[in-house]
């Protein structure tokens, strides 16, 4: 038997092994009960990684007229479609949408970001994000 904390890729495949053949008797329930939790918070972690990036762009798009270019275009496309993808894929996690907390979590990120990219000091960038989920996610906005 392979154990959880030396070596976790031949744990998981001798896991799933023993769940195809029926040996429940002999599962790590612990661990695995772990990891499909960790499932859930890896894709909550992408989709605010994902939001992030693409409010960080928005704002730059916003604070930077004059810098608009193809690439932030592209990134702000980008962004949306994978989060589109991630959102059909697991439609439960258009629940974070929704959550002030997590909402809140990737707008800090957006905004460190955004510091980090345009020199602009963080305190200029609002406080709260000034745009709903639905207008951030919109590929059709902004249209200026």
């Amino acid at each position: 038997m392979h154990s959880y904390e030396s070596d976790i890729i031949a744990w998981a495949n001798e896991q799933a092994g023993l769940l195809r053949a029926g040996r429940f008797d002999l599962l790590d329930i612990a661990h695995i009960a772990e990891e499909i939790e960790d499932v859930g918070k890896s894709e909550q972690r992408e989709l605010a990684n994902r939001m992030a990036i693409l409010l960080s762009h928005l704002l730059k798009w916003r604070y930077q007229p004059e810098q608009r270019g193809a690439s932030w275009e592209s990134t702000i496309r980008e962004q949306r479609r994978a989060l589109a993808r991630r959102l059909r894929k697991t439609p439960s996690l258009k629940s974070c949408l929704d959550d002030p907390d997590w909402w809140s979590d990737a707008w800090l990120d957006a905004r460190t970001l955004a510091t980090k990219e345009t020199g602009i000091a963080f305190d200029r960038f609002p406080s709260d994000c000034p745009w709903t989920s639905t207008e951030a996610l919109d590929e059709h906005w902004p249209s200026e």
